[in-house]
């Protein structure tokens, strides 16, 4: 039985068409800057959102990780929503190794409100906690794959030029945002003072992200990727997925989209209140097991070959990606569906 895996667009394997591109990489030493596939990822991403420079990480963490070295110092804050990744998922990792707190503001499906921002802002004299940047996280995982969208961001920018602060960005799938809401990428890029892309989450390469910015901040970004531990020999069969995946995998991403809503239609059919149709934007969608535990829909689900993931004692999140069609998400819906019937 083929299992239809929807715990997250993590789990995609690479492609035939990928395998062949990784097999084939023209590789260097990237610590001494010398892969040139690794080169020229980073360069293409760099100029996709119409920025300086790029630096190539193993994960979507470090790529966090070494910019908020890069954007803050030591014992400053950072302001962010409070379900945001960097909070809940990365193990406490900027206070250890950027050695910063975080002041959390409660934002609707993870996004974040410019003036509920503004307000959160410590005054910028003594004794306040300094305020080094503000996080803003695109798409919102706890929230849903909600989208900020290039006005939103703006208007946050704003705020941040107000206080002289940075403006990071989380954009593990800023990719799924662009193509539900078609803004132009230089556009969102040029929004952030430094921001993060994943190619491993939705666009199926095995690995890999990018710290992306003005070449100054990069460079400090790139040391603190060696002193993190990230730095990489012959990185060349990793950036050439990436590079494969920019090519043929961004643009598909809005068959992920239509397969999450077709997923969300069926289960909201079938399920009044099982879940939100409004708040299906990009290719998660939450689903709500009203008085049955979600770990006991996991463990049923997945004796039938679907599984799927909890963010919650009775929320289930789909993410649909590339390694799954139309035919699974049917599948899927079907299990669900049976499942959520029994009370």
């Amino acid at each position: 039985m083929k299992v239809v895996d929807l715990r997250s667009d993590t789990v995609t394997r690479p492609t035939a068409a990928m395998r062949r591109a990784i097999a084939a990489a023209d590789v260097g030493d990237d610590v001494y800057g010398e892969d040139p596939t690794v080169r020229a990822l980073e360069e293409r991403v760099a100029g996709w959102f119409g920025r300086e420079a790029a630096v190539f990480t193993p994960s979507g963490t470090m790529a966090t990780q070494v910019l908020m070295r890069a954007l803050t110092t030591p014992g400053s804050e950072v302001v962010c929503e409070s379900d945001a990744h960097v909070v809940a998922y990365e193990a406490g990792a900027s206070a250890i190794n950027a050695q910063v707190q975080f002041r959390t503001v409660d934002g609707v499906r993870g996004r974040l409100d410019p003036d509920v921002v503004r307000a959160a802002l410590r005054p910028a004299a003594f004794p306040y906690t300094e305020v080094a940047a503000i996080s803003v996280e695109e798409t919102t995982n706890r929230g849903g794959g909600a989208v900020h969208g290039l006005d939103r961001l703006r208007a946050l920018r704003a705020v941040a030029d107000e206080r002289g602060l940075a403006l990071h960005g989380d954009g593990a799938r800023i990719w799924h945002a662009l193509v539900a809401t078609g803004d132009d990428p230089v556009a969102v890029g040029r929004t952030f003072t430094a921001f993060s892309v994943c190619l491993s989450k939705g666009l199926g390469a095995p690995v890999g992200s990018l710290a992306i910015g003005d070449a100054a901040v990069i460079e400090v970004a790139r040391r603190w990727r060696w002193r993190f531990g990230g730095g990489m020999r012959q990185a060349g069969i990793l950036a050439a997925a990436g590079l494969h995946a920019l090519d043929h995998h961004v643009d598909r991403l809005a068959e992920d989209h239509d397969n999450a809503r077709h997923l969300a239609t069926r289960i909201a059919d079938a399920m009044p209140g099982a879940v939100d149709l409004d708040e299906v934007e990009t290719n998660l969608v939450y689903i709500r097991t009203g008085d049955r535990p979600a770990a006991e829909v996991i463990d049923a689900l997945g004796a039938s070959g679907v599984r799927i993931g909890a963010m919650g004692p009775h929320l289930l999140r789909a993410a649909t990606h590339l390694d799954v069609d139309r035919a699974g998400v049917d599948r899927a819906a079907d299990a669900l569906i049976a499942e959520l019937s029994i009370r």
